[in-house]
């Protein structure tokens, strides 16, 4: 391997979310010399902005069969869950036409089992480097409510069904059952079901601010500089940043809904869109505390407690991700959350972000087919932070000539591009 010097490495991973950092650190282990480039600092775009969950039972996508009965609601385009541009949806409508395919019955059960070996990967090493980074005091291991408003005891119990196929621990709720699990809330919903192995930290820009500071003293170097291109030349790769170049052996694109973008150039047309989403924080109430993320399911939004209040997060806005932002879900779920849970003036101003998608709701893990040492990370749409870990640990590994630490095939870049 290279020594590190401060204008060449053996990686240059692009993209200091939650998917750069991992897979910077999981290359550093492995004894490369790898440089973190961003124009932020690491945790500061999408990362930033998610509930927080490291969700076990996530496994079923967005376009799955179920979709198809929730469209005539979808379509009235007034639903927190979903809002769409009619305008974007016509530019778009290849993407969309793809997406709707996919959520067919025969398409469910790969893609499940896919994100199910990703998911249950990266949540080992969740567990291993947020103790390993010492903010181990960040991480709950009280699972995550998603709760019914609705007498659904039919949809609960067919969600649990799905979940022990795969393994994954749940224990179903009546109203009596959540009131004892989550007292201090107003008890409004009927049904719940909790997923037990699923964990959540109350930060999770500070837990990716801990894995960049493990990374740095492994040895790993973090460049902050826009990065402009990048080139193929010599026997490796030219990162061209705003302010100088890097040369690298290899390059790994984890820039999230910027990594399109950046791809363009090199004649690859990535099929990206973006659920972008929003969140707003409020003063807790001490006396009457949230102690898990809550997934109101009708109610089309997740509030979870955070180190500084109680976060709220609305549903998914399909739309151009530079778009100007519309805060009607976000006033449209804030009210439906002062229902359930007691918490005061918001902190700080509402925030905003855009998690890449592809037709598939699979990430992009893997080389890219036709050029030599180019590494593909992203599109791990709205459970990043779940999956970061174990999408930079195979990219990691493969960069290395070593298997994934699970199957990858279904996330191979070369089924779109």
């Amino acid at each position: 391997m290279e020594s590190m010097s401060e204008n060449k490495a053996d990686v240059v991973v692009l993209g200091a979310g939650i998917v750069g950092v991992s897979a910077a650190f999981a290359a550093r282990q492995r004894g490369m010399s790898v440089m973190l480039v961003d124009r932020r600092e690491p945790g500061s775009e999408t990362s930033y902005g998610n509930a927080g969950i490291i969700s076990s039972g996530s496994i079923t996508p967005l376009n799955n069969p179920s979709l198809w009965k929730s469209l005539p609601k979808y379509l009235t385009n007034r639903h927190a869950a979903l809002r769409w541009n009619p305008l974007w949806a016509v530019k778009n409508a290849g993407w969309v036409a793809r997406f709707l395919a996919d959520s067919a019955a025969a398409r469910l059960g790969p893609r499940a089992t896919a994100l199910h070996g990703l998911i249950g990967a990266s949540a080992k090493l969740h567990r291993e480097w947020i103790v390993q980074a010492g903010a181990g005091h960040r991480i709950r291991e009280t699972g995550w409510l998603r709760a019914w408003r609705s007498d659904a005891v039919l949809a609960a119990k067919q969600e649990q069904a799905m979940l022990a196929e795969y393994g994954i621990a749940s224990e179903w709720l009546d109203r009596q059952a959540i009131s004892a699990l989550e007292p201090d809330i107003v008890p409004v919903y009927k049904v719940g079901l909790l997923h037990t192995q699923t964990a959540s930290v109350d930060s999770p820009r500070e837990v990716v601010k801990a894995y960049a500071r493990m990374f740095a003293n492994a040895g790993g170097h973090i460049r902050q500089a826009d990065v402009k291109a990048i080139e193929p030349g010599g026997h490796g790769w030219r990162v061209v940043l705003a302010d100088g170049e890097i040369s690298a052996r290899h390059v790994v694109v984890a820039l999230g809904p910027w990594s399109a973008d950046l791809l363009r150039p090199l004649g690859y047309r990535v099929p990206l869109a973006y659920e972008r989403g929003y969140h707003r924080e409020f003063k807790p109430n001490p006396a009457r505390s949230l102690r898990r993320p809550i997934y109101d399911i009708d109610g089309g939004f997740i509030m979870t407690p955070m180190e500084q209040g109680i976060r709220v997060t609305s549903g998914v806005e399909l739309t151009d991700r530079d778009a100007p932002s519309s805060f009607a879900q976000l006033d449209q779920v804030v009210p439906l959350a002062r229902s359930v849970a007691e918490f005061g003036d918001a902190v700080g101003e509402a925030w905003r972000g855009s998690r890449p998608t592809l037709p598939d709701s699979l990430p992009m893990i893997g080389p890219a087919p036709r050029h030599t040492g180019l590494w593909l990370a992203f599109g791990n749409q709205h459970i990043g932070f779940t999956t970061g870990p174990a999408t930079g640990a195979a990219i990691a590994a493969m960069i290395g000539g070593a298997p994934a630490p699970y199957d990858a095939t279904p996330f191979a870049p070369g089924r779109y591009i």
